[in-house]
């Protein structure tokens, strides 16, 4: 279940593809907090941040621009960048991150490396 983590080409089952959601999941919020506190102490950004899970504007764009990442590595990893459907999959994860929820994308994302080559 959480073998081969960082290894965005690899074919995952649906209880790899759990592992990886919970995995990038923390290792998002541990991100989304670390950069949040340190862009309203170096005066980025104003006002107070709030917690990952309160829905906050800035922990919003953050887990957005996470999933647009991660997507697209495991899109040019598994060499299906040529693949439309696969990158209107993504693009969905994305849109969904930032206007839904950032969990929902990571869903996508999750999905995205089920996919075969």
């Amino acid at each position: 279940m959480f073998n081969h983590l960082t290894n965005l080409a690899q074919t995952r089952s649906i209880t790899g593809a759990i592992g990886f959601f919970l995995f990038h999941v923390i290792l998002l919020v541990g991100l989304s907090t670390f950069l949040g506190h340190y862009l309203v102490t170096l005066g980025v950004i104003d006002g107070s941040v709030g917690s990952f899970f309160d829905g906050g504007s800035i922990h919003t764009m953050i887990g957005a621009g996470w999933t647009l990442v991660l997507s697209s590595m495991v899109l040019s990893g598994k060499k299906l960048t040529n693949d439309i459907m696969s990158v209107i999959i993504a693009l969905i994860g994305v849109y969904l991150a930032y206007t839904v929820n950032v969990m929902l994308g990571m869903v996508v994302v999750a999905y995205l490396t089920t996919l075969g080559k």
